[in-house]
């Protein structure tokens, strides 16, 4: 059987089946300045992200956060990250779902148990946002301030919760550092 090729799939036959040997050197960029230190691996991607959410940039940090999930893989730290994040993007289900992974990970990691907290009482949970609080609060040993304040505010809106008058509290996320967060009560 005799196979015909017309010129233009020959060409790019032949063209397929040639060594490129690597990127033109007109495409490999400039040098970089005398004295420039050589970057032999990428800035953790934790460390950007909460740089990022502290900046206000909060799909930025997302965004880092996965890359971080994709070099360090899913850990307790990661995923509590991904759910901080999310919760100030308001997507209050997914913050949730994260910061539970990331208990299951590591029942003893102290902001993803103050985060989760914030993220059901901004649902309106707070009946388990108080007993988030408390774990954190008990494995934190009292010793942080912003959770101390988290927790007076869900056991002060669990108590009042039964003598509401219909006004509803507004809540306002406040970012601490350590990817920690204070509720504030807003009338």
């Amino acid at each position: 059987m005799l196979i015909r090729f017309t010129a233009p799939a020959l060409f790019v036959l032949l063209a397929a089946c040639q060594s490129t040997g690597g990127l033109d050197p007109i495409y490999e960029g400039l040098e970089p300045p005398p004295g420039t230190p050589a970057v032999d691996e990428a800035v953790d991607g934790l460390i950007v992200g909460h740089r990022l959410m502290a900046a206000g940039e909060y799909e930025l940090a997302l965004r880092a956060y996965l890359r971080a999930g994709s070099d360090q893989g899913l850990t307790a730290d990661v995923l509590s990250a991904l759910g901080s994040a999310n919760l100030r993007l308001g997507r209050l289900g997914q913050a949730e779902a994260l910061l539970r992974r990331a208990i299951e990970k590591d029942e003893k990691f102290v902001p993803a148990w103050n985060n989760l907290g914030a993220a059901l009482m901004e649902q309106g949970k707070t009946g388990e946002a108080r007993r988030v609080f408390e774990v954190a609060f008990a494995l934190d040993s009292g010793n942080s301030d912003q959770i101390r304040d988290n927790l007076r505010l869900a056991i002060a809106k669990t108590e009042i919760s039964a003598y509401d008058d219909g006004n509803k509290d507004n809540f306002e996320l406040v970012r601490r550092g350590d990817g920690r967060y204070l509720l504030l009560s807003t009338p």
